[in-house]
């Protein structure tokens, strides 16, 4: 089954432009021919293109969604300069070739990546991945493809100015309530707490490392053999405390009895039916050597970040930004995560 379809309307953009760019750019990968465009479809808010030259090669092209987007986030250039340097590292990164800071080119900034074939899971299993053994690969994989990452020194791949870690979890409180606040269509009072609380109780850092910032199971692809064969969406990709990216892990690894199963188990694969949280923590506390007492915080942090996310995404549906229609069913979303957040900070 292709993981590709063609572009939705609204998505469109030049693509006789777009081709002749690549090749002014990039010839040595697409040659001189003619270049056809399709698009993945599967994201929620980075736009994300396939370009196929004649020659056979594939491209992929990352963009950021329409209309206006929040200061700091869908950083193109910041998603190019992590995956140019990466790779050499750490190989589940695709390598990104060229990045275009010219909006008149693709609408907005974008980038060119090499392409990576597996699956991406979301709202169930592919059929390659049928059975028990498979599953558990793929839950080991993810957590140890995550204990790697945090491996990676920041100077050994060009990236020790790629954030500021001191007070790195304090800025992402106060950033995330800013976008909340600007982005809320509603008032969600669970929210207000959260941040309050958060902010009170930020623990210190055991290591810097190097931060996805957003990895869950929907960003990563998978192999036939149930072990990653790539780690996407890098836009938010910065240095900071190691267990920031773990919250975010556990809090999209929902089991049946959280009150976010809902959202990420019945909505989406369900990860933690293959292995417990209890799990995950202790296999990456292992491969890591970090003391993983104080997770509750982290992944509290990580439910208030997406619930933040979630009604950006509604709001630009909210707001006519887009006919993606499974966007209509985000709003009852934030609010759930907001109390699931709530009880994990406060006990």
């Amino acid at each position: 089954m292709s993981d590709t379809a063609p572009i939705r309307p609204e998505e469109r953009f030049d693509e006789r432009r777009v081709a002749d760019y690549l090749r002014s750019v990039v010839p040595d990968l697409v040659g001189s021919d003619e270049i056809m465009f399709d698009q993945f479809p599967g994201g929620a808010a980075n736009l994300t293109y396939r370009a196929t030259a004649s020659n056979g090669t594939e491209l992929v092209l990352r963009r950021a969604p329409l209309g206006e987007v929040a200061k700091g986030g869908h950083d193109m250039e910041r998603e190019h300069r992590v995956l140019s340097r990466l790779w050499r590292a750490y190989p589940l990164a695709p390598r990104s070739y060229h990045y275009c800071d010219d909006s008149t080119v693709m609408g907005k900034p974008f980038f060119v990546m090499e392409r990576r074939h597996g699956w991406v899971v979301r709202d169930e299993w592919p059929p390659g991945l049928i059975d028990s053994d498979d599953r558990q690969r793929v839950a080991t994989s993810l957590v140890d493809a995550l204990a790697d990452l945090h491996a990676v020194g920041p100077a050994a791949v060009g990236l020790a100015e790629l954030g500021r870690p001191d007070g790195f979890v304090a800025r992402q409180i106060e950033g995330w309530t800013r976008r909340w606040h600007a982005a809320a269509t509603r008032s969600v009072p669970d929210m207000e707490a959260v941040a309050a609380t958060l902010a009170g109780a930020v623990p210190r850092p055991q290591r810097v490392a190097i931060l996805h910032n957003d990895y869950k199971l929907d960003n990563v692809m998978v192999g036939g053999d149930g072990n990653l064969v790539g780690v996407f969406d890098w836009d938010m990709a910065t240095l900071g405390d190691p267990l920031v990216d773990l919250g975010t892990l556990l809090a999209y690894w929902a089991q049946p009895d959280d009150p976010t199963y809902p959202v990420f188990g019945e909505r989406a694969v369900a990860i933690g039916e293959v292995m417990e949280k209890a799990e995950v923590r202790l296999r990456y506390a292992e491969r890591t050597g970090l003391d993983v007492a104080d997770i509750s915080f982290y992944e509290s942090l990580a439910l208030f970040r997406i619930a933040v996310i979630i009604e950006q995404i509604y709001s630009r549906y909210v707001a006519g930004q887009t006919s993606d229609q499974r966007f209509a069913g985000f709003e009852p979303i934030p609010p759930l995560l907001a109390a699931a957040s709530r009880s994990l900070i406060e006990g």
